[in-house]
């Protein structure tokens, strides 16, 4: 039989521990210094109070009651008004000068005796203690401690709670507890990380054991939202049930639409690759302005140009994106990519969309947007966008910038060319001594597509597709011959 589960109401928790914290027992919470224990237990709380009507008891055992309420006002949960009704007690059981943790040699009964008061005063079905590791370097003798402990543990589970203890660790790839004997005390074990890796911060949680039940295997990303609080994104819960659709829309440039079969399907994503000046942001400038059409909205996100230089550039090619963003057809964001993380670009873009409701979505440029992670976590981000795109049923258009100006490869296109389902290159030409551009669609899924590769110009009404090259091979390594 399956081990009955408390829903956390932690966004993505209860998807990745298959229905929440097994019911009436103690699971361990071990990570660094700022990985987001305290943070955790404390939703733990909140959410049983805000979603369910459950009473918590708040233990700590290291920061003072006020600082710990100053810092949960931030996130909107009203922890005076909780108090007040009974649904939310502090237990205060950090060292002072005065006073000792011991009654006797090694004795936590005397706490343990304040702690069941509280949980029995206010009916609390969810504890926290935390932290458990400041009680450890009180004493010598920690299998003492260890046998007080599991005797609380014990104790909590007779209360018919269902509890979260936190400790520390001193590394994130290494033992599970400072001292290495906290994990033993609980059936349950999650580890929390934040992990510097190319200079670059990535936090994550895993599921190290919750004996007796099933979970979610190996790290899931999360970020900490200021009015979310801790928000998991486990790749886990993106599937492959979107739909897709069989609608055409326009790409903005009547020739690429013909090149397309008849435009771009309508949930598709579309990578435009191309070196600095190619005529990616151009691109992107048609497929806005393609919206006209058939009134739809269109989302802008742009991590390399300011807005007012975006609008200047789309007056040079002849279009009004101040008259579409009057209309309601245009919004327009522009962010330095390294103003937040991936993980809070993502949420950013989720809640935009949500709001914004639009048509389509394009961003210049993702190569931008890569720099702040590494190789890993951005593929988990373009993985989590795609997913959320397509079952949104949204047309995206990414650009991605690569390093030669003949055309080549970025990490950035290794990373997300296999989940989009148009491809189309930019490359500049040298020919007879005079630089040229072209533009190929190199992939199209589900379409027949033109797989030539035409020459085209940029002028004051945008861009114009000529016809294919002809008896030149190798343009697209930048180095055409003849024949």
């Amino acid at each position: 039989m399956s081990i009955r589960k408390l829903v956390t109401g932690i966004t993505a928790f209860d998807h990745i521990s298959a229905g929440g914290l097994p019911y009436g027992r103690t699971t361990l919470i071990s990570g660094s210094s700022g990985c987001g224990k305290t943070l955790f237990g404390a939703q733990f709380l909140a959410m049983g109070i805000q979603l369910f009507g459950q009473a918590g008891v708040f233990v700590t055992f290291e920061e003072q009651v006020e600082d710990i309420r100053i810092n949960l006002r931030t996130l909107n949960w009203d922890i005076d008004a909780w108090e007040r009704d009974g649904k939310w007690v502090f237990v205060d059981a950090s060292q002072k000068d005065d006073d000792t943790l011991t009654v006797g040699d090694y004795d936590l009964s005397g706490f343990q005796v304040r702690l069941e008061r509280a949980i029995t005063k206010c009916q609390a079905k969810r504890v926290v203690l935390d932290s458990i590791g400041s009680v450890f370097s009180q004493f010598q003798e920690l299998n003492s401690i260890r046998h007080e402990l599991f005797k609380v543990t014990l104790a909590l589970g007779r209360l018919d709670t269902t509890s979260i203890i936190t400790t520390e660790r001193t590394e994130e790839y290494g033992k599970v507890s400072r001292l290495g004997v906290e994990e033993f005390l609980t059936d349950n074990v999650i580890i929390l990380r934040n992990v510097l890796s190319e200079e670059k911060r990535r936090r994550t949680i895993e599921i190290l054991k919750f004996r007796g039940s099933s979970h979610e295997k190996g790290e899931n990303l999360f970020t900490i939202h200021p009015e979310q609080a801790i928000v998991i994104i486990p790749l886990s819960a993106m599937d492959l049930k979107y739909r897709s659709s069989g609608v055409r829309v326009t790409s903005g440039v009547a020739k690429l639409d013909e090149m397309c079969g008849g435009g771009f399907y309508r949930d598709s994503i579309i990578l435009v690759s191309g070196s600095i000046g190619a005529g990616k942001t151009l691109l992107v400038a048609n497929f806005i302005d393609g919206i006209r059409e058939k009134d739809e909205r269109c989302l802008l996100l742009a991590f390399e140009e300011s807005r007012e230089q975006l609008f200047r550039n789309a007056t040079g090619w002849g279009q009004d994106f101040t008259k579409l963003e009057d209309d309601g057809y245009l919004k327009v964001v522009c962010l330095y990519p390294e103003v937040a993380s991936l993980e809070d670009h993502l949420l950013n873009i989720q809640e935009i969309v949500r709001e914004f409701k639009p048509d389509r979505i394009a961003i210049d440029s993702l190569s931008a947007l890569s720099r702040t992670s590494t190789d890993k976590a951005f593929r988990e981000f373009i993985i989590a966008l795609t997913s959320f795109l397509k079952h949104q049923e949204i047309t995206g258009m990414f650009t991605v910038t690569t390093t030669l100006l003949s055309g080549g490869t970025s990490d950035t296109e290794g990373n997300i060319s296999p989940l989009t389902d148009t491809i189309i290159l930019l490359r500049y030409v040298e020919m007879s001594g005079e630089m040229h551009r072209s533009l190929s669609v190199l992939k199209m899924r589900g379409s027949k597509h033109d797989s030539s590769i035409r020459g085209f110009t940029i002028d004051d009404k945008g861009i114009n597709i000529g016809e294919p090259f002809t008896g030149v091979s190798g343009i697209l390594t930048g180095i055409p011959a003849r024949g």
